[in-house]
């Protein structure tokens, strides 16, 4: 069994002069960033329904360019981390915003499956190289009591303006532009502005305080010992089991609702925002009760409450109300589990000088399966069995969860009282 001993430094000793400034502003540009991937991720799921005879796609084109995306998310997320540890931060967010900005502009001007299917994959590819190295950032930029609330907040963003605030600016856009084409250029903006506000703000970890605590800024060993810490294990398939629920919903609840349920489109956009008003709560308010309660005890109680609230909304029927907030629910503890996992517990279980690499690794995995290979699944069973039966795949991703989140091994600061907490969780 392997240990890693904690940073000398008591929490005490390195909280003492705290940047709150830089804290707060590395945080919100992170958070918006991250936001802004949700955005451009997501905002395609309520286009599609506009998009499908335009484009001449069916359901399982739509499973296939959304996954797409998500393997490409997988695949660079797990290199991105392993490269920002070595050559710094800066070098590859802050190329990662601009480009993923500039990719989805570019999926407003798609003929046809062949070239949407390269655009979202080259999206996915940058998306994927700021997720990792984003949260390691904020962690680098983050006091330890608020190191799970803070990396939450970061990734809250992806939901609020992704999954809650992006089926209402495309219907709504939709009723001001000439065609769906013209949402994806218009939503391209923010990110150009984040993207320099990042470079003139944003720092390496070892010009901050708590890049020192987490051990961020010491040289790495080889990225296979990643695999060496027992959580980080168990992460790569928490990750995988709450994304496939989130994933399965966010792209395939829209033709649910419309086709299944016969809800308006503007009863749909109300309804899908629920996923993400939820999802914006639970990815600060499940890491924060971490603080609290500790990591492990709220991955068990997260996915037992999505695993109740998915069958409850597979019983519902066109209920928009009702159907909002069970979607809420459902989002807030998933999604919520998705920054617990990403966030607090894979920082406190990576070996030192491997953070950004351990992270990748989770998230890696987590989109291979859960947001690549999950939506293309769904897409097989809405085409053959009825757009119905999609709601089984993402209960059986909770279900599982529930199984592997018991296995974690404990890492909050008040349940270890440590400075760095991987001497626990790992082995």
């Amino acid at each position: 069994m392997t240990k890693y001993k904690p940073n000398a430094l008591s929490e005490q000793s390195e909280s003492k002069g705290w940047d709150t400034s830089y804290e707060w502003k590395a945080v919100t540009l992170l958070g918006l960033g991250f936001g802004l991937v949700g955005l451009d991720r997501w905002i395609i799921a309520p286009l599609f329904p506009f998009m499908l005879a335009d484009l001449g796609l069916n359901l399982q084109d739509q499973g296939n360019i959304i996954g797409a995306l998500g393997l490409a998310w997988g695949v660079f997320a797990v290199f991105s981390g392993r490269l920002s540890d070595a050559i710094g931060h800066r070098k590859v967010l802050i190329p990662a915003v601009f480009l993923f900005s500039v990719l989805s502009g570019a999926s407003g001007l798609a003929t046809g499956f062949a070239s949407l299917f390269a655009v979202r994959l080259l999206m996915g590819v940058m998306e994927g190289s700021y997720c990792p190295t984003s949260f390691t950032a904020t962690a680098a930029a983050s006091r330890p009591s608020r190191r799970g609330f803070l990396q939450g907040l970061q990734q809250c963003g992806f939901a609020l303006f992704g999954l809650a605030l992006g089926p209402i600016i495309a219907t709504q856009l939709l009723q001001v532009v000439p065609s769906w084409r013209w949402v994806f250029l218009t939503a391209s903006i923010p990110g150009l502005i984040v993207g320099v506000l990042l470079y003139a703000v944003l720092r390496e970890p070892a010009e901050t305080q708590g890049g020192r605590m987490v051990g961020a800024v010491e040289q790495g060993g080889k990225w296979t010992d990643v695999f060496k810490s027992r959580n980080i294990v168990l992460s790569m398939g928490g990750l995988f089991c709450a994304m496939t629920c989130v994933f399965v919903l966010g792209a395939m609840v829209p033709n649910y609702l419309l086709d299944y349920l016969k809800l308006s489109p503007t009863q749909m956009g109300f309804v899908m925002s629920g996923l993400g008003f939820g999802g914006f709560v639970g990815q600060f308010g499940v890491p924060g009760l971490s603080d609290l309660f500790g990591r492990r005890v709220m991955a068990v109680l997260g996915f037992l409450g999505a695993a109740v609230f998915v069958y409850l909304l597979k019983n519902t029927g066109a209920n928009p109300p009702v159907l909002f907030a069970l979607l809420f629910m459902v989002s807030f503890c998933c999604l919520g589990n998705i920054a617990l996992i990403t966030g607090p517990i894979s920082t406190e279980s990576a070996p030192p000088g491997l953070i950004s690499s351990a992270i990748g690794m989770v998230v890696g995995a987590g989109e291979i399966f859960g947001g690549g290979v999950a939506p293309i699944i769904a897409g097989t069973v809405a085409q053959r069995y009825g757009i119905e039966n999609i709601l089984w795949v993402a209960m059986s991703g909770v279900v599982l969860g529930v199984v592997v989140s018991v296995f974690l091994r404990e890492t909050a600061p008040r349940k270890v009282g440590v400075a760095r907490h991987a001497a626990v969780a790992a082995g």
